[in-house]
């Protein structure tokens, strides 16, 4: 069970009539952050240090509003508060700017990739970013905080932001620059964007079990982080929302589909989802929209789309319902 893919399944199970399975994969998720603290990258345990992007509880609302148990929903809010506590504390927060990233907990290599494929020549994942620090410029980071040039060598810090990058279930794209190790130092709005829904639906879940004064409090917190991704990630030249770098105060102009995400969750006004609209057209292929706009041979860039990043583009169905 993987932590984003589940949700775009059970979104399926739900429309098709099958509760049960629905309500069972999201059983599982609150056994696993009960044990373990968090919604795992998958169920193994070599993904015990991270999580994926939170879609938790979309996953709870999509079940109850079909049964409407409301024993249920109520034994859901520990596990949504501490889901929620993961992605709101240090490290997953960031001080700077009050808002999250994704940070793996745990150090060294991933060993999925230790255990991975393998070229004609024996080299594993890590030993082409190598040879490609070795034979490439890299302007958009500092690359000796990755690559250590005179032993040849990954840095500790290149690890740690390795594993971040599959956290975020975009593994890999150009999207924070080479192998996007550099993401530890931003704050991506999708991550932020799907954690502006969190607050919003757990308001939901809230009225709903009639704790009114919690509610307002989840939905004050919700006003606050969408007042911090209009005033940091959106770029009003671009008409787009970038990434924040919170290090270097500052976003990356790199076209990417998260750039929907606020339209998508309704972060968005009027003005705003006009622009992006307009904008549609810079992803859009034959079959869907492109993860990116860059070709890298990524595959999270172009010319690749993915199911996931789909469900972001019927946000424009959506905009008419928007705030001015």
């Amino acid at each position: 069970m993987y932590g984003w893919d589940s949700y775009f399944t059970q979104v399926g199970l739900v429309r098709d009539g099958e509760m049960t399975l629905a309500r069972n994969m999201t059983d599982n998720f609150l056994y696993q952050i009960e044990h373990y603290d968090k919604i795992l990258n998958a169920n193994r345990t070599y993904y015990l240090s991270r999580s994926q992007p939170p879609f938790l509880t979309q996953m709870i609302l999509d079940v109850y509003r079909k049964q409407r148990d409301i024993g249920w929903l109520r034994n859901t809010v520990p596990a949504i508060e501490k889901y929620y506590r993961f992605w709101t504390e240090e490290p997953h927060l960031t001080p700077e700017t009050g808002l999250s990233r994704y940070y793996d907990l745990g150090n060294g290599p991933a060993p999925e990739v230790l255990s991975g494929e393998r070229d004609e020549q024996g080299r594993d994942h890590y030993d082409l970013v190598k040879e490609y620090y070795r034979t490439h410029d890299v302007p958009d980071y500092e690359v000796s905080k990755f690559y250590d040039k005179e032993k040849d060598e990954l840095t500790p810090l290149f690890y740690k932001g390795d594993r971040s990058m599959r956290e975020s279930g975009f593994d890999p794209s150009n999207r924070f620059g080479p192998f996007s190790v550099d993401i530890i130092n931003y704050n991506p709005i999708c991550l932020n964007s799907l954690l502006y829904l969190m607050e919003k639906d757990t308001a939901e879940i809230l009225q709903t079990l009639g704790r009114a004064r919690e509610a307002r409090a989840w939905s004050a917190r919700a006003a606050e982080r969408r007042q911090k991704i209009n005033a940091l990630m959106w770029d009003e030249q671009d008409g787009l929302y970038y990434d924040y770098n919170f290090a270097e105060k500052k976003v990356r102009r790199y076209p990417f589909v998260t750039t929907f995400y606020p339209l998508w969750v309704e972060i968005s006004n009027r003005r705003q989802a006009s622009r992006l609209v307009a904008n549609l057209r810079k992803f859009e292929r034959a079959g869907g929209l492109l993860t990116s706009t860059t070709v890298t041979g990524s595959q999270w860039d172009a010319p690749y789309g993915w199911a996931p990043t789909e469900m972001a583009g019927f946000a424009v169905g959506r905009r008419q319902r928007l705030p001015m």
